[in-house]
């Protein structure tokens, strides 16, 4: 590291997409002067493999942005999402059923979503957006690190000094690196392979998502603007030798093996397929050294979750609302920081828990099972599944007695059922190499929360 005195900036945020756009708007808001740095030239850039879904548990987020007014106008898809699990359909509620202080998810593609954020950014009083800027150094004063030193496009290198330094560039953040700031790694058991198309026909409905837990294998379909749908298959990596052989051919057994499938062949493609092998879960402190990590440089989770965009929208404001006020004083600073992890960590550590928990498995554990055997038949543990999914209440809210209770009395037996009829994980393994799909759908009327 090196050093530096008089900081230019009160924030520098380094990473301009999701969190730190957010973080760099939600800043300039409160009077801060801020550096957004971007290694991207071009404010149209975007993150390619994506799950495009953002959780309602960041609602709120967005509405404080403004950014809902300008998703609508891009033609956002509101996230009604029904869920397949070996006990039957979890149905999203529709029409009457429909609870509008519920807040719904949010579909929309980065390719459309990262510049509208993006430009909210920069049209901000107060950010001084610089793009094409890589960061490779930071800088230093009194153990604390208190800017960065970064090479321009041009080659011409600068040093900006600031009260705080923000990393918003993502799992494999550079800053953490830097600052020696390791993650922590979780195993994930499964692949992802993720391909786009033109009017998808949803057997649930136009504009219903549809998400698939296997016991083992996953995957979702997500329609969002502009008549595309992304589709992703994630099987477990006991599979990879098949997509290795030919992964086109395998994706599409593996989607058309689902029950309820979208008809992905009758569909016009409108991307290549896109692999990714390595899906494993990272995790730092979300403030260290006198650092902030936001977004995915904070957690990365696994995709099939969807969490990663709609927590680096909320990690974003948690980290403004604890340090804005604060940024004059090192100690203050370091009060607001500490606040901020507490936060970042008492919301998300459970969550983040039971997530590497279940992408190190290639099986339900018994609680799963019992609370996804009685989601299918009961209403009240549905909903609470729902909103334990959109991220909107803590995990301890599926610890209440009551909700115990009707889980017991709702999942009685289906377990033992599903199981006896093989309508899991390997069973789907079997269909994708070319055999008779085998997975049980619940007929009419069954399943239906």
């Amino acid at each position: 590291m090196s050093t530096v005195r008089k900081p230019d900036f009160d924030v520098a945020v380094v990473g301009a997409s999701l969190a730190g756009c957010a973080a760099a708007t939600l800043y300039a808001r409160r009077g801060a002067r801020v550096a957004l740095i971007e290694k991207a030239t071009g404010l149209d850039h975007y993150k390619v493999i994506c799950g495009h879904f953002i959780q309602a548990g960041a609602a709120a987020t967005i509405d404080r942005l403004g950014l809902r007014p300008l998703i609508q106008a891009a033609g956002s898809v509101p996230g009604i999402v029904d869920i397949y699990t070996p006990y039957g359909w979890i149905m999203a509620p529709r029409g009457a059923e429909v609870d509008p202080s519920e807040p719904l998810g949010v579909n929309l593609r980065r390719q459309t979503l990262d510049p509208i954020i993006r430009r909210l950014a920069a049209e901000t009083p107060g950010v001084d957006l610089l793009m094409g800027a890589t960061v490779d150094e930071l800088l230093a004063s009194d153990g604390r690190v208190s800017g960065v030193a970064m090479r321009e496009r041009s080659g011409t290198r600068r040093n900006l000094g600031a009260r705080l330094v923000v990393a918003a560039d993502g799992r494999d953040s550079n800053l953490a690196r830097l600052a020696a700031v390791p993650a922590r790694l979780r195993r994930n058991l499964r692949l992802g392979y993720q391909m786009y198309f033109h009017d998808l026909q949803m057997p649930h409905g136009d504009g219903i998502s549809q998400i698939w837990f296997l016991d083992g294998h996953n995957a979702y379909a997500f329609p969002n603007e502009d008549g595309i749908t992304a589709v992703a298959a994630m099987p477990t990596k006991e599979l990879l030798p098949e997509f290795r052989r030919d992964r086109e051919q395998a994706y599409f057994r593996f989607i058309e093996a689902l029950p309820d499938a979208p008809p992905v062949r009758d569909a016009e493609p409108a991307s290549k397929l896109l692999g990714k092998l390595d899906l494993t879960n990272r995790s730092r402190p979300a403030a260290a050294r006198g650092m902030a990590f936001i977004g995915d440089a904070a957690t990365a989770a696994d995709p099939v979750w969807g969490v990663g965009c709609g927590w680096a929208l909320e990690s974003a404001e948690w980290l403004v609302e604890a340090t804005a006020e604060r940024l004059e004083s090192t100690a203050g600073l370091e009060v607001g920081l500490q606040a901020y992890r507490r936060r970042h960590r008492n919301w998300l550590g459970a969550h983040n828990f039971l997530i590497n928990d279940f992408s190190g498995r290639s099986r339900f554990s018994r609680i799963e099972r019992r609370l996804f055997a009685a989601a299918a038949r009961d209403r009240v543990v549905a909903r609470a599944m729902r909103r334990h999914g959109a991220r909107l209440d803590h995990p301890t809210a599926l610890l209440r007695p009551g909700l115990l209770r009707r889980v017991l009395g709702a999942s009685a037996g289906r377990d033992r059922v599903a199981r006896r009829d093989g309508a899991g994980g390997l069973r789907h393994a079997e269909a994708t190499r070319g055999a008779q799909p085998v997975i049980a759908t619940p007929g009419p009327g069954r399943g239906r929360a």
